[in-house]
């Protein structure tokens, strides 16, 4: 591996660790280089100061969140497959490429206008925001968001960003309208160019709100996006959350999504994930008071040599909790991946919980791969907990069905593979994006098609 340009760390934000410093030029101000420490990776050393030569020299909203991530940055190695969170995720991809850090905010498209929106609402750059006291409220919970199973990507995130979307919808506004976020990678050259987009959503007491990720590209070039979304939803809030992936079958994809619910607040998160050549999706979700309901419903897609990857994490700490989690993969080449590592916690006060969660894959190619982890972890007494894993080709009993009554078997088996990922689609509030989706699908499945 190997990180264009050269980078000295800044005094002001070094870490609190045993370090050795040298100094040097670095655009036009003083700095020094950290030398690392006993628990530092000389291979995440380099690239923390690669991060940090890309950074603004200006003040930032967002320093206390650097402060807080350089230092789990430095004390973090990179991730290794004898990790148990990363046993079937192969990282050399990334590792082993050239990898220059952007300087500026990932292009992101806002495809609401902004003068349908109420005011007070914000959407837009923290680094625009004007009021004082909400700024105050960011920062503050930018200081303690990191989920408790945060890894080297979030810290990346959290050193990196050079600024940060923010929606704030305040107490009681309903939004008819979705707020759409679209993210268009522009690089293309012989470097994987690394972007730390980073959203962060607080709705407070009974807002409501549809938000749409949209990550896409109409190009196949090598990228890294290393994306952060967190939210914060008050009490009796309700969070609809749209996350498409499709991005360039030459990238690297890892997303953050940490969330944080309020008493009787509602989070529905529906995923579609068909494209980058390495895909990872963490998600952390943390119930913060009773009668509180989480919704997830995720399709992965591999139709070449990819990895689908999702890791999720359901913490649920008071009474009455209700959650639903569905996944579903298809791997349609041979060297295709698809990794599901869920994980649903049910402490000791979240009784009277209702937590589910399945997880079916549909293997197309005899050596098409998946791991599954489906795993309910319950101290409570008084719950209602299930879960479930298939692992499958579609059924011959099935395509005879089709084939009695007269459709042919390669016909039969892409109604069926449709139908499978259809469940998932039909989630999406809006049938626009319902649309877009079923013709990405249709397309990579069926190249003929195009």
């Amino acid at each position: 591996m190997s990180l264009s340009g050269t980078a000295l760390w800044p005094l002001g934000l070094c870490p609190l660790i045993p370090c050795s410093w040298s100094y040097g030029r670095g655009r036009g101000r003083g700095r020094g280089r950290c030398r690392g420490s006993a628990s530092s990776d000389p291979y995440v050393l380099e690239l923390a100061e690669s991060l940090e030569d890309s950074l603004p020299s200006s003040p930032s909203p967002l320093r206390n969140l650097r402060m807080a991530s350089s230092e789990a940055l430095l004390s973090t190695p990179w991730p290794s497959r004898r990790e148990e969170p990363f046993r079937f995720t192969d990282l050399s991809f990334i590792r082993n490429s050239r990898i220059h850090p952007v300087s500026h905010p990932y292009p992101v498209t806002l495809l609401t206008p902004l003068s349908d929106l109420p005011h007070p609402l914000y959407v837009g750059p923290l680094s625009a925001l004007s009021s004082p006291s909400l700024i105050h409220q960011v920062s503050q919970f930018l200081s303690s968001s990191a989920p408790h199973h945060a890894d080297l990507f979030w810290s990346i995130n959290g050193f990196a960003a050079p600024d940060l979307t923010l929606v704030y919808v305040p107490q009681g506004t309903h939004l008819d309208n979705p707020i759409h976020l679209a993210y268009h990678p522009s690089h293309a050259s012989d470097t994987m160019h690394l972007s730390n987009p980073r959203v962060l959503v607080i709705l407070e007491k009974g807002a409501r709100l549809h938000i749409i990720e949209d990550f896409s590209a109409n190009h196949n070039h090598s990228y890294w996006t290393n994306a952060a979304f967190e939210a914060l939803i008050g009490e009796a809030a309700h969070l609809t959350h749209s996350y498409i992936q499709s991005q360039s079958l030459s990238a690297a994809h890892i997303k953050w999504t940490s969330v944080r619910q309020e008493s009787s607040s509602t989070y529905q998160l529906t995923e579609v994930s068909t494209g980058a050549k390495l895909g990872r999706h963490n998600l952390h979700i943390q119930q913060l008071g009773p009668d509180t309901v989480t919704d997830l419903s995720t399709l992965h897609l591999s139709v070449g040599d990819q990895t689908q990857d999702l890791h999720s994490t359901l913490v649920l700490d008071h009474p009455r909790g209700y959650s639903r989690q569905l996944h579903k993969c298809i791997v349609a080449h041979s060297q295709g991946q698809a990794v599901f590592d869920g994980n649903i916690q049910v402490n000791r006060y979240a009784q009277q919980t209702d937590a589910g969660q399945l997880t079916r894959s549909l293997l197309l190619q005899p050596r098409a791969t998946v791991n599954v982890k489906p795993n309910l972890q319950i101290v409570a007494h008084d719950v209602k907990c299930s879960h479930g894993a298939a692992i499958s080709d579609l059924e011959e009993n099935q395509l005879l069905y089709f084939q009695a009554r007269g459709i042919d078997k390669n016909t039969a088996r892409r109604l069926l593979i449709f139908a499978f990922g259809g469940e998932v689609i039909d989630k999406f509030p809006c049938s626009s994006i319902r649309d877009t989706v079923r013709t990405q699908i249709t397309n990579l499945l069926d190249p003929s098609s195009v």
